[in-house]
This record gives structure tokens, C-alpha cells and sequence, in this order.
């Protein structure tokens, strides 16, 4: 997923984005723990993904607490 992508989604989106990618992830963790996973770099992928989305939600903190 790219920044610009993430950019265009509106606060709600995001917020139930965030939610799909951490359970994503605590699925990924879990399928690592117990056998192989198919694609090791998903987990990677993902969790760069998280924090592209974690940072556009701060950044749009930030601006309505200055404005």
C-alpha cells in the first residue's frame, strides 16, 4: 500500500484499516509461530504498512490540534 493511497482514505477508513492490518499481523505472528509461513516478507510488508498508516493518522492529529 502506498502513502498516497493511505492519504486519499478518510479518519474512518483509517481507523478500520489500522484494526484489519493488527489482526493481520497477530495472524501472520501466530502461522509463523506454529508452522511456515508461505511468504516470510508479508509479515514485514504489513507491518510497514501499519506504520505508513499510524504516521497519516498522527500527521491529521497534529494539523486539527494547530487549526
Amino acid at each position: 500500500m502506498e502513502v498516497k493511497e493511505i492519504r486519499d482514505m478518510s479518519r474512518d477508513e483509517l481507523i478500520q484499516k489500522r484494526s484489519d492490518l493488527r489482526e493481520e499481523i497477530f495472524n501472520l505472528k501466530l502461522k509463523k509461530a506454529t508452522s511456515r509461513l508461505e511468504s516470510p516478507m508479508k509479515l514485514k510488508e504489513t507491518k510497514r504498512d501499519l506504520a505508513r498508516l499510524e504516521t497519516v493518522l498522527r500527521e491529521r492529529e497534529l494539523e486539527g490540534a494547530r487549526g
